[in-house]
């Protein structure tokens, strides 16, 4: 029988976790794809899938700089997250979580894309109060998570209820399009093609550290 103390069979474990996370959400969202109509709901999002290419897109560093990712002029692998913004408590602690593996992708080759609905001016703020050493990048125009499928609109009285709280979702974005991603992940391997997708509509949950270093090891492997 094998050592369920040892790494290898942990590392076995994470793996196939991580595979049923795929599969399940494959299933749940039937085809993925570019959104020609934003849905209303974080529920009713279509996501690129595992196997398809990943898209072109432009973003903008917290200098204002645009930033460029060419998916058929990769070196390395790439794992994009996208998250809702500075003003969001539960992706402030997936921020702090993620230091945890950052080290340890960073050793195995990978690039590190955050994706926030935040302006630039506002990245500053959060590169400062989590020492981050990977990229984050604006969306503030949810144009890429609308080419990754995960861009939903947020209804009026949801968007009230925001105000309400203390978070304002056109002066943290800059714009009225009141429109959020759903907090979700990539994996894009060198050939330029998602290998792993983990999204959730309840943006309470969000992927387990051990499980992205697992669905990076087999990226690697694929490769």
């Amino acid at each position: 029988m094998p050592d369920i103390c040892s790494d290898q069979y942990k590392w076995r474990i994470l793996l196939a976790f991580a595979g049923l996370i795929v599969m399940s959400l494959a299933l749940t969202t039937a085809s993925g794809g570019p959104q020609s109509e934003i849905p209303d709901r974080a529920e009713y999002v279509h996501p690129l899938l595992p196997g398809l290419p990943a898209p072109a897109f432009q973003a903008r560093n917290a200098d204002g700089s645009v930033f460029q990712f060419d998916p058929s002029r990769l070196e390395t692998s790439t794992i994009i997250i996208f998250y809702r913004g500075g003003w969001c408590p539960y992706c402030n602690k997936y921020l702090d979580r993620m230091r945890h593996a950052e080290a340890e992708l960073q050793k195995m080759g990978f690039d590190i894309l955050f994706l926030s609905a935040d302006r630039y001016e506002k990245l500053a703020g959060s590169l400062d109060e989590h020492d981050l050493a990977y990229t984050v990048l604006s969306d503030s125009k949810l144009e890429v998570a609308q080419q990754f499928g995960v861009a939903f609109h947020v209804h009026d009285e949801l968007f009230e209820r925001y105000l309400g709280w203390g978070h304002d979702l056109e002066e943290a974005s800059g714009e009225t399009h009141h429109l959020l991603p759903v907090p979700s992940v990539f994996i894009v391997n060198t050939d330029g093609f998602i290998t792993f997708q983990y999204v959730n509509p309840n943006y309470k949950v969000r992927l387990d550290a051990d499980v992205l270093l697992a669905a990076a090891r087999a990226t690697l492997n694929l490769d």
